[in-house]
């Protein structure tokens, strides 16, 4: 049995570094590299970025190294460090207020700064873990997750905690249809996908799965009612109608994946694993998605933002040996 097991353990261990693909690189054209830009003294994992769009100024919540980095994209170089923070995890960018809200997986505590000054104007604390953050600007509400199971409502202008949505287990990528009234959210630690009415702040309904398993990123096709969702054992990505749950597509991809992130206009799921590789899928009509591009990057860099006002796919690369932490970016071709 022993035996039997550490075998196991050496597939699965292949199975998550590989994503059950081989090592070409291919449709390199479809992603041009445009620059890089260093984040000096950045150590450790890098997760999730927002941006400024008006200034083109992005976010990056450095994890690993306790800060959260401001980067001048024109520039090309970091303006600010905020520093004394816990594990950040979410960031997002509050263009109505001119505020950054940060979410701080160590502590449980969210922090507002105003981003003229720098300065923390206000804190919201949760018991721990709070992770990844969505804003809907529409109802000036921020929703984030984080503990052993619950999405936290927060009313922006006011800086006071609004309400919560309780869930099985703690909550990884989710997403936000507030026309539709509708959240879906992954709950890896459930082999669950959960979705809610943000009226009535309850889960409506929960698909359950027992393979793949650990789905961690997820992107939302609003005009196609479809959910884009992300495993990682083994490395798959699955495409499920967002009304019912149902199986749409189901294809193999890079491992360690993080962020996913669907372009309307070319109709193309954007895809970032720490296996090394942005993926690029295309959507070819009736539910049916091709891999155009299987685009070779950093090993780590998982998280990462596409931006597509302008057209910009932004991929987050954490300090490897001699190579610094840096932001790569790439420009989707016209």
């Amino acid at each position: 049995m022993k035996n039997k097991t550490n075998h196991f353990g050496l597939i699965l261990v292949a199975v998550l570094l590989c994503g059950c693909k081989d090592n070409k690189s291919y449709g390199q054209a479809a992603l041009k590299p445009e620059k890089e830009i260093a984040l000096p003294g950045v150590k450790g994992r890098i997760d999730h970025l927002d941006i400024d769009l008006q200034d083109q100024i992005v976010f990056v919540a450095a994890l690993g190294n306790n800060t959260v980095e401001v980067v001048d994209l024109k520039n090309g170089k970091v303006l600010h460090s905020i520093t004394g923070m816990s594990e950040p995890q979410g960031v997002a960018y509050i263009p109505k207020h001119h505020e950054l809200f940060i979410a701080n997986g160590g502590t449980g505590e969210c922090f507002f700064y105003d981003t003229q000054t720098w300065q923390k104007v206000a804190s919201v604390k949760y018991d721990d873990d709070a992770d990844d953050v969505r804003y809907d600007a529409m109802a000036d509400l921020i929703y984030v997750g984080y503990g052993s199971g619950a999405i936290g409502i927060i009313d922006a202008g006011k800086h006071q905690r609004a309400g919560d949505i309780s869930l099985a287990a703690h909550p990884e990528s989710f997403q936000l249809d507030a026309a539709a009234g509708r959240l879906w959210v992954n709950l890896p630690g459930a082999g669950r996908i959960a979705v809610a009415d943000i009226k009535t702040r309850k889960v409506t309904a929960e698909w359950k799965r027992l393979l793949p398993r650990s789905n961690f990123p997820m992107a939302y096709d609003v005009t196609g009612h479809r959910l884009f969702i992300g495993y990682r054992i083994p490395a798959t990505l699955k495409v499920l109608d967002s009304r019912t749950g149902k199986e749409l597509f189901s294809s193999g991809m890079v491992g360690d994946v993080d962020d996913f992130y669907w372009d309307a206009q070319t109709k193309q799921l954007l895809i970032s694993g720490g296996g090394g590789s942005v993926d690029i899928f295309k959507d070819m009509g009736n539910n049916s998605f091709k891999q155009v591009a299987d685009i070779k990057t950093r090993s780590g860099a998982r998280t990462s933002l596409w931006e597509p006002g302008l057209q910009l796919f932004i991929l987050a690369a954490r300090a490897t040996g001699d190579r610094p932490a840096a932001l790569l970016l790439y420009r989707l071709p016209n």
